[in-house]
């Protein structure tokens, strides 16, 4: 009888817990697509220069590439709560900066790429943490509902509401869109005070510098089979993404000939699928297993990227788009799982802070690839070198990902490495 009272009370606290990310997710989610909309609008009042607009966007996103393995490092050291509170403090305390000189008319291009560049430090502590903490609140038999749901909340907040709201708030005005989105950090700060439990990592006594960290959490995912497989995919898959989200807007109206209207079908069409997947993820792991389910985000990237190069025919474009998204959301959930699975709470955070460096650092990398290979060779060539490096991706795939291994990982055993 005890046992089974512990049991629930297990199961009552992870489903606590589960609805508390979601929340949080949902909440800081929808003030980072507003941001993503919001700063790079501001920047348009202060110079014409498209150069200096996209550094916005690029001091948003930088800080992966330079920022995450240190954080990382932090993320293994300290309370991962208490790091949420200090990523959202950042936050508030640089929107309250960029507030100020925007409403006394001393806001200038400098200082807003300071704040763009602080938030996006902030951003990389809070998801890092975030995916380092929901092992420690979550049990085991409920983390792939819980990612499966963190997930969609990740999809509908930062790729469909986000921008759409971000839009609305710009259009009211800037001083609303920023005191909004510093209203919603508070809310989601405060949420974090319901999350049940303890979420200090315990620390090795032996002093250990930095760098030996960040070189523990290379070597910790490069040993590992199935981990360095997830990661090296993803990272093609991502680049996929970034080449796709940074050739579109160009290619949809010229050489596809769409309109503005056909094209934010186009990217709803992408948001739409991220949103299936997340809904669907568990049903159709039960139904066809985690492996044909973790393969379709092969199959979906490849569509996403390929149809553009054989069509111009919109319901083609969005079926793509459609399948790019869906696959996406279904890789994360399942991956994150397994992830949740194998590595140890100590290394966590260096290992989340490792496979984000791949693939949110491969997208500025696919990003940049496909405009030089796009003005070399034309853009329907530079998406057919992505297909193809997503086709190469297969044989490594099906080789190291395989029923058995996904059954050992499933009963809390580590495959072989």
């Amino acid at each position: 009888m005890a046992e089974r009272s512990g049991t629930a009370r297990a199961v009552d606290r992870s489903r606590h817990n589960t609805v508390v990310l979601v929340v949080f997710t949902a909440v800081t989610n929808l003030a980072d697509g507003v941001l993503k909309i919001a700063l790079p609008l501001l920047a348009t009042t202060l110079t014409s220069s498209p150069g200096l607009v996209a550094a916005v966007s690029l001091a948003l996103t930088l800080p992966w590439l330079l920022t995450a393995l240190h954080v990382g490092v932090l993320v293994d050291r300290f309370d991962r709560r208490a790091l949420l509170w200090l990523a959202n403090g950042m936050r508030l305390l640089t929107l309250a900066a960029l507030l100020a000189a925007w409403t006394s008319d001393a806001l200038g291009l400098p200082l807003l790429l300071a704040g763009s560049a602080a938030l996006g430090v902030a951003e990389v502590i809070a998801l890092t943490s975030a995916m380092a903490l929901t092992p420690s609140a979550v049990g085991p038999t409920w983390r792939e509902r819980a990612n499966a749901w963190i997930t969609g909340a990740e999809t509908v907040c930062n790729e469909f509401c986000g921008p759409f709201v971000g839009g609305m708030l710009v259009a009211v005005g800037s001083t609303f869109a920023l005191g909004a989105t510093a209203a919603g950090y508070v809310l989601a700060t405060a949420v974090l005070v319901l999350l049940a439990g303890r979420f200090r990592v315990v620390r090795e006594a032996r002093e250990v510098s930095v760098s030996a960290r960040i070189g523990e959490g290379l070597r910790y995912l490069w040993e590992r089979r199935l981990l360095r497989l997830m990661a090296l995919v993803l990272t093609v898959l991502c680049s996929c993404w970034g080449a796709w989200l940074a050739l579109m807007p160009l290619m949809a109206t010229t050489t596809l000939g769409l309109g503005p209207r056909e094209y934010g079908m186009l990217l709803s069409a992408l948001g739409a699928g991220g949103l299936v997947g997340a809904l669907s993820v568990t049903a159709l792991n039960r139904l066809i297993g985690q492996r044909r389910v973790l393969f379709a985000d092969l199959i979906g990237t490849f569509a996403m990227v390929i149809a553009p190069v054989v069509t111009t025919e919109l319901w083609v474009l969005a079926g793509g788009a459609f399948l790019g998204g869906m696959g996406g959301t279904l890789w994360a959930v399942n991956a994150r799982t397994i992830a949740q699975h194998l590595v140890e709470p100590e290394m966590m955070g260096r290992y989340s802070a490792v496979a984000r460096l791949f693939s949110w650092g491969a997208m500025p990398v696919g990003a940049g690839a496909v405009g030089l290979l796009g003005e070399l060779f034309g853009m329907r060539a530079a998406l057919v070198v992505f297909a193809v490096a997503v086709l190469i991706t297969i044989p490594p795939f099906l080789r190291t990902m395989t029923p058995g291994v996904l059954a050992s990982v499933e009963q809390g055993a580590a495959p072989d490495r």
